[in-house]
């Protein structure tokens, strides 16, 4: 569901062929703008205010750039993209947001904010035109795969190539794993909320980044002790149940189909949507 890949580097290769593939890769450095090197790659950590809830992004980057929008997936924030942004800041300008309830954003009461993947998709887009990211790539990892492939399926023009790291695109890809989350989605019930809690304990959010790692020792706890950080802030253990049980809405996305610019107008059949060149992620 929602496992870590901690090779960075080869992500970060992909990312860069990927791109280049589609002609996008810039000059090194952006022209004229009267800064150094360093200041202009430099991660820069900045909030913009989006309908009253204040979010948290990191940007790197010359604008004059192609640039690069990484969505999150769960449980971790903008800061999985710590380490990928600078090594890709001197060819793109990336930008990198927290959601609502997630990392240094802000955490609106349940009550008074709908934590569902449509409406966070509705943050997300909003947060892009308040930043006036016209065009744009995205970078997709797990729950921000929903979250961007809504983006692509109503702002096509604006996406310039699609990047999905371990972001589920069809409904074969809920498998075992999603039975206890199935059960949630028939019957929002606390006995079924139950064993939903270990995906956010602090053993669940370990394993997230160590199950199936050779040596965890490589592995810093940083991570998950960062993820706790938000996972355990009063309300929010509600707040990724919700979001658990809003998932079911991604599925019946699974038949529909968007066509982008970058595939010459060749339709390919996203979920929630799925978006692929023909073949399976």
């Amino acid at each position: 569901m929602m496992k870590y890949a901690n090779k960075v580097m080869l992500i970060v290769a992909v990312a860069t062929l990927v791109l280049a593939g589609y002609g996008m890769v810039s000059p090194v450095y952006a022209e004229g703008t009267g800064k150094s090197d360093v200041q202009q790659n430099q991660t820069l950590h900045r909030s913009v205010t989006i309908d009253g809830v204040e979010i948290f992004y990191r940007e790197a980057g010359s604008r004059d750039n192609p640039t690069i929008l990484l969505l999150h997936g769960f449980p971790t924030s903008s800061h999985m993209f710590r380490n990928l942004i600078p090594a890709l800041a001197d060819r793109f300008h990336l930008v990198a947001p927290d959601y609502p309830g997630y990392g240094n954003s802000e955490q609106p009461a349940i009550e008074d904010f709908d934590y569902t993947f449509k409406h966070l998709s509705e943050i997300v887009e909003k947060f892009t035109e308040k930043l006036e990211l016209n065009r744009y790539s995205l970078y997709l990892m797990d729950y921000g795969a929903p979250i961007g492939y809504r983006l692509a399926a109503k702002h096509p023009e604006r996406v310039q190539a699609l990047i999905v790291q371990n972001g589920n695109a069809y409904e074969e890809g809920l498998r075992e794993f999603w039975d206890p989350i199935r059960k949630y989605w028939n019957e929002k019930t606390a006995e079924n909320a139950e064993p939903l809690k270990g995906f956010i304990s602090p053993e669940g959010v370990e394993w997230q980044y160590t199950h199936g790692v050779r040596n965890i020792e490589t592995i810093s706890p940083d991570n998950w002790n960062v993820d706790l950080r938000h996972l355990t802030r009063e309300g929010n253990p509600q707040i990724q149940l919700d979001l658990f049980h809003s998932y079911q809405t991604n599925v019946p996305l699974c038949p529909a189909s968007i066509t982008l610019p970058f595939q010459r107008q060749i339709e390919f059949p996203v979920c929630g949507e799925r978006v692929g060149n023909g073949r399976r992620p």
